[in-house]
């Protein structure tokens, strides 16, 4: 697995992207946004224009497990983003813990290659709600799990790539 991590619009999804592209594979697009307003529709349109036909899609906001399992070596799966599926479980009131534990087991069991994008949300100011105060300790969290759990991290700032950890050797 390889964990592209950064910033909002750093360009981890580009770079994210490019990885599955380069590799070869058939491309598969795991999204995990749900559209809540135009903003949002706007992005998942230019994500998709950018992306091309070639990419198989998969919506799949919270239940992930299923397409993981279903990944072959041919394919190279890319998760866009860990930071939505988060939002989606705590808005949703799912248990964080088993959800949390049931996704990483999902990755770990996948036969394709795995791409996960995050956001790294623990570098700004300490939020002033207890709900986004919780969010970016979760994010936090998730991110840590799934940078261990990963062969490769990345961390993207202005659209450049820097290798944190590189285990495929």
């Amino acid at each position: 697995m390889t964990f592209v991590l950064g910033g909002a619009a750093s360009g981890k999804s580009r770079i994210a992207e490019n990885i599955l592209i380069n590799s070869g594979l058939n491309p598969v697009y795991l999204a995990t946004a749900r559209i809540w307003d135009d903003e949002i529709q706007d992005k998942v349109k230019l994500h998709r224009a950018r992306r091309g036909p070639e990419w198989t899609t998969h919506n799949a906001p919270v239940e992930l497990a299923k397409i993981f399992d279903l990944g072959t070596p041919g394919q190279a799966i890319l998760m866009d983003c860990a930071t939505m599926w988060l939002t989606n479980i705590m808005l949703d009131e799912h248990n964080l813990d088993e959800e949390q534990t049931a996704l990483l087991a999902a990755l770990a069991r996948c036969r394709a290659p795995v791409v996960v994008v995050s956001n790294e949300v623990g570098q700004g100011i300490v939020p002033e709600n207890a709900l986004a105060r919780r969010f970016r300790e979760a994010q936090g969290r998730l991110n840590i799990a799934l940078a261990e759990q990963a062969d490769h991290v990345l961390h993207v700032v202005a659209g450049l790539p820097r290798s944190l950890k590189d285990t495929r050797t």
